[in-house]
């Protein structure tokens, strides 16, 4: 194996759950997209200042305590980095380039009338140096300024990772946000198609909390949900925000489905009381599912589709995934497994791919998916020395 081939993908999302770190060889192929393989996998879970840092910026904080948290969470992901390569056995030297995606504390989707901005923290000099391993960041900012959303940026790596050369293929990723996405098969000439959803965990993990006073930051094995009753009225008039009218593409965050609409529904539930609060995690549960079902049923399963994965911490959440499957009984629903893969690798290597795109020269976005102009050369370079 060359040492050219090796690429470290990280991602933080909007769960805020911590940082998953990718291992991969990866390389270009003869019959099109890329032969891959996974050496090593980790996560290194938030601890709770850490997580309440990125909150607080989330809500709005100093450029001062922005500045600080944007070293910290560098200095926390070349922890995650350095891990990962011991476990592997493997020597930083023999790493082409580290894909870092930072932490999103912003996103703000283009509109009619104004541009879109989005703000990923996390400093990439400090990475580059603590790893002396060449680093590639800042990967949204570009599809942006050429009037893209950035995001949802899978849709480039995905192709060239996971499409078949016949069937057509579906990816649902179950992260902070929810977006799937749709991969014609590799005989066709079609573009992929990528999209946000709605809301993934975001809703769920934060009632969770409330409702355990910090002792959950996510509803462990589904079992909170599991025991409360799902207010359809409640999902009904949810489903009735503005954003879900909204054709692709489009994107979300934290601002529409985060912990503001978390309190506005909790008001009067008492924290810390976790059998007063089981109908709305539930309820959120229904919701979730049911805003992935209606976006598959408009624009995804008349496209056609022979296979269905789930991705994401979300696919390890018995309740969200029994709700999809009631909500898409069309439609069977595969662990990520089945494609070779944890669950929650799957947006590390995708960000391990954008940074072997960037080094190779090539284009990583896919502008039916994000609407830019077209095609771009996404991310900046910082140097390992």
């Amino acid at each position: 194996m060359e040492s050219s081939s090796l690429f470290v993908g990280l991602m933080s999302g909007t769960s805020l759950d911590g940082v998953d770190a990718v291992l991969a060889s990866i390389s270009s192929v003869d019959s099109g997209g890329a032969s891959w393989e996974v050496l090593g996998f980790l996560s290194r879970p938030y601890e709770p200042p850490e997580r309440e840092a990125i909150r607080a910026a989330i809500d709005g904080k100093s450029a001062a305590a922005l500045a600080r948290l944007g070293v910290d969470i560098a200095e926390g992901h070349a922890l995650a980095v350095r891990s990962l390569l011991e476990m592997a056995g493997v020597d930083a030297t023999e790493v082409r380039a580290v894909g870092f995606h930072g932490q999103t504390v912003s996103h703000l989707p283009p509109t009619p009338e104004r541009g879109g901005a989005t703000l990923q923290i996390g400093d990439a000099a400090t990475l580059a140096e603590r790893l002396r391993i060449d680093v590639v960041h800042d990967f949204r900012s570009r599809d942006v300024a050429a009037g893209g959303h950035g995001a949802p940026l899978v849709a480039w790596p995905d192709a060239q990772l996971f499409s078949h050369p016949k069937r057509r293929r579906v990816l649902q990723n179950l992260g902070g946000m929810a977006n799937v996405t749709w991969l014609p098969a590799r005989v066709e000439a079609e573009a992929p198609l990528a999209f946000d959803t709605g809301p993934g965990v975001a809703l769920i993990d934060r009632a969770a909390f409330l409702a355990t006073r910090g002792e959950l930051n996510f509803d462990d094995g589904g079992r909170l949900a599991a025991a409360g009753i799902a207010d359809q009225a409640v999902v009904a008039r949810l489903l009735e925000l503005p954003f879900f009218a909204e054709e692709p593409p489009r994107t979300t965050g934290r601002e529409l489905f985060g912990d503001a609409l978390v309190g506005e529904l909790a008001r009067d539930l008492p924290q810390g009381q976790p059998e007063a609060w089981v109908d709305l995690i539930a309820t959120l549960v229904a919701f979730t599912a049911e805003s992935i079902a209606q976006a598959y049923r408009r624009w995804v399963i008349p496209m056609g589709v022979d296979e269905a994965f789930l991705l994401g911490g979300g696919a390890l959440n018995p309740a969200l995934v029994a709700a999809l499957g009631a909500a898409l009984p069309e439609l069977p629903l595969q662990s990520s497994e089945a494609l070779g893969l944890d669950p929650n690798a799957r947006e590390a290597l995708c960000f391990a791919a954008l940074a072997w795109g960037y080094m190779e020269g090539m284009h990583t976005n896919v502008h039916r998916a994000t609407g830019a102009e077209g095609p771009r050369r996404l991310g900046s370079f910082t140097p390992a020395r």
